[in-house]
């Protein structure tokens, strides 16, 4: 006898329906699995056998044969138990077929019990997309898949539990869909921030533009604490944005049940002695770092240290907002759309230009420091400021700093000036402006002609600089609520590209 069940898998970070056809027949006792499956689908022989056997069922004494379908598509996990045993069992009769209207998917332990699984909700999405009206899953992933709406999740316990439901002895009640508006709090905040308000100011641009920023300064200057509170005056995610990077977050297994949304913006903060597979993608097709920092910030802390061949992996995602990983088992596109958020000191001791005359650091030395740094990922940072080391008065100053939250406000008042602005077009913030955008939205006076004539001439910028340029003077402009461009916007746009990087080329190279 033949039955079939109607499951899901993962393939990237979306999900697409998967067949799970048992086939009974006469013959030695075996249990094959076939359709391309991973050891940890291979291993699924004996959770299913043991749980089956402690449900209090009996496992069938014949030849077993289990198909997944689309059978030229790879396998992995161990999300098919579950369907793998209410295929074996309705093949034997010992159940009844489920309705043609619900999907199954989860671990099982060798008692019975459904364990959570990644890829919750990029599987619940699919079964939406495929017309599945009834998605039953672990207890512990229901909370994720039910922000798929449109399909009604069951959170299941046991495989008892299920049967129970199944037969109509006890029915399980659907989970209800969560309320997007629970966001967790914020600890830090700018306002315990002390001095430093050029930087604040700089990263009050960025974060309404979603420029990338650089901040150089010696060590104890401040640069980490200030760029671990830029997501507390980012602009709150949609429920699209809020969707899509959970659904990243989800197959690499950072979701849970007390945290089944990434509702806020995610900060990313890898250590510089990662890979560059680890920050593009691993080896077995999944996110990397700057996949993981969609729609959120992606923060690499003393930028020099991190190895070449790693920050030059970051170019395309940059310009893109998508990586494409190729391997040998295939390839998948996933989301990058990240600010870049850098920190480094001025020389390899840190102290550099500092009036304490500390620096031992010779200028060849600091050349070969900033060398580490190519010109083509230097032009594609909107924004450098320097962070300096705050005198003695200013550290004994009480009143406190501007809360994020009065910061935020400003913020999301330019981002909802660009999302007028932008309303027929891909994207939302003026950092990612094609040059139609640029053309329409970036028209220059005379007078601010004339002004970015002379720094394109004495700073030697390039094409992709001068439109960076543009792009932040028109952020500048929206949080002053300026219709136009105005000089003093455009001024300090400028001023945001003028550091020395001891001719490392970072403007003057392609």
């Amino acid at each position: 006898m033949v039955s079939k069940i109607r499951s899901l898998g993962i393939k990237g970070i979306g999900g697409y329906e998967v067949s799970v056809e048992c086939f009974l027949s006469s013959g030695l006792p075996a249990f094959d699995i076939v359709g391309l499956p991973d050891t940890a689908v291979k291993e699924a022989r004996d959770r299913v056998r043991a749980a089956i056997k402690n449900t209090g069922m009996n496992f069938p004494v014949s030849r077993l044969t289990i198909n997944l379908a689309p059978a030229d598509t790879k396998k992995g996990g161990t999300i098919y138990d579950l369907p793998m045993l209410l295929a074996i069992m309705t093949a034997t009769g010992a159940i009844k077929p489920p309705s043609e209207n619900s999907a199954f998917f989860g671990e099982l332990s060798l008692t019975g019990e459904l364990r959570p699984v990644r890829g919750a909700l990029p599987m619940a999405l699919a079964a939406r997309r495929a017309g599945i009206k009834e998605l039953f899953v672990p207890e512990d992933s229901a909370p994720e898949a039910a922000f798929a709406e449109g399909v009604a999740v069951y959170p299941v316990k046991t495989v008892s539990e299920l049967l129970r439901h199944m037969s109509g002895e006890e029915k399980i009640l659907p989970i209800d869909i969560p309320s997007l508006s629970e966001r967790a709090a914020h600890i830090a905040d700018f306002s315990e921030v002390k001095g430093q308000e050029n930087v604040k100011r700089a990263l009050e641009v960025a974060a309404a533009g979603g420029h990338n920023i650089l901040l150089v300064g010696p060590p104890g200057a401040g640069k980490s604490m200030l760029a671990k509170r830029l997501p507390t005056i980012l602009p709150d995610m949609s429920r699209n944005e809020a969707l899509e990077t959970t659904e990243i977050h989800s197959v690499m297994g950072l979701t849970s049940r007390e945290r089944p949304l990434v509702a806020q913006r995610p900060f990313r903060c890898p250590h510089h002695t990662l890979s560059a597979s680890a920050m593009a993608g691993g080896a077995q097709l999944q996110p990397g770092e700057i996949s993981l920092a969609h729609n959120g910030v992606l923060f690499l802390d003393e930028l020099p240290e991190f190895h070449r061949d790693v920050l030059e992996v970051m170019r395309q995602p940059l310009e893109d907002g998508q990586v494409t990983i190729s391997r040998s088992t295939g390839n998948v596109t996933y989301p990058a759309s990240f600010m870049l958020v850098c920190a480094m000191n001025p020389c390899k001791c840190g102290w550099y230009g500092h009036s304490s005359d500390r620096c031992r650091c010779s200028e060849s030395s600091v050349r070969k420091y900033h060398s580490k740094l190519s010109g083509p990922l230097l032009d594609r940072i909107d924004i450098v400021v320097e962070v300096p080391a705050l005198e003695f008065d200013e550290l004994r100053i009480k009143k406190p700093a501007e809360k994020s939250e009065d910061i935020k406000v400003r913020v999301n008042k330019a981002r909802q000036i660009q999302r007028k602005r932008f309303e027929n077009a891909a994207f939302d913030c003026n950092a990612r402006m094609e040059q139609k955008q640029l053309r329409e939205s970036c028209d220059l006076s005379d007078e601010c002609e004339q002004l970015m004539k002379m720094a394109f001439e004495k700073m030697g910028l390039t094409a992709r600089s001068y439109d960076r340029i543009l792009r932040v003077a028109r952020t500048i402009a929206d949080l002053d609520g300026s219709e136009n461009i105005q000089s003093n916007h455009l001024a300090e746009a400028i001023q945001y590209r003028t550091y020395d990087f001891r001719e490392t080329g970072g403007d003057r190279t392609e």
